[in-house]
């Protein structure tokens, strides 16, 4: 079965992607930011370094993308931190080879998942990591309009909650 590794995955990339030129990317950074053990990180950014995606700088340390985003794959990002034969789906270990369902049911199964399994992976390779910050930053700015549309804030207020561009931020007339 696949793991969780993925999704991390991405949430470091992404993460990347938005502040490395702000701030030295640390395990510790990213642990905080992902909600996972800084030990796992450090785990994931190896794959990702052995993978070629992450490179980190020598003596100051800090982590940064090693490509472009739109070179990078949801799919190479996925080969990277996941076991190459990961199971999608676990087969029950010991159908009733008696009954003719039982007897039947991995056959019957496995050329349908292995297809599953190939649609998967052809369609991770169309979704680029920049596919994927262009849609987190497409949600960070619907979630900054709202803050403003519900008028969590007043307008003199300092926007603390609010993920607005400092930018924005001056601009906003609520």
């Amino acid at each position: 079965m696949l793991s969780s590794k993925l999704a991390t995955a991405v949430h470091i990339l992404l993460y990347l992607e938005e502040y490395e030129e702000e701030e030295k990317v640390t395990s510790e950074v990213l642990a905080e930011t992902t909600g996972v053990n800084a030990v796992n990180i450090r785990k994931i950014l190896a794959m990702l370094k052995a993978a070629g995606l992450v490179r980190v700088r020598p003596g100051i340390g800090g982590t940064y993308l090693a490509m472009r985003p739109e070179a990078i794959s949801l799919r190479t990002i996925f080969e990277a931190v996941e076991e190459p034969d990961a199971l999608l789906f676990r087969m029950h270990t010991h159908p009733n080879t008696n009954c003719p369902v039982g007897r039947t049911i991995k056959g019957v199964l496995d050329g349908k998942l292995n297809a599953i399994r190939t649609d998967m992976l052809d369609e991770m390779e169309r979704v680029t990591l920049a596919d994927l910050y262009h849609d987190m930053k497409e949600r960070l700015a619907v979630i900054s309009f709202s803050c403003c549309a519900e008028k969590t804030h007043r307008k003199d207020d300092s926007h603390e909650y609010c993920n607005k561009t400092q930018q924005q931020k001056a601009e906003c007339t609520v």
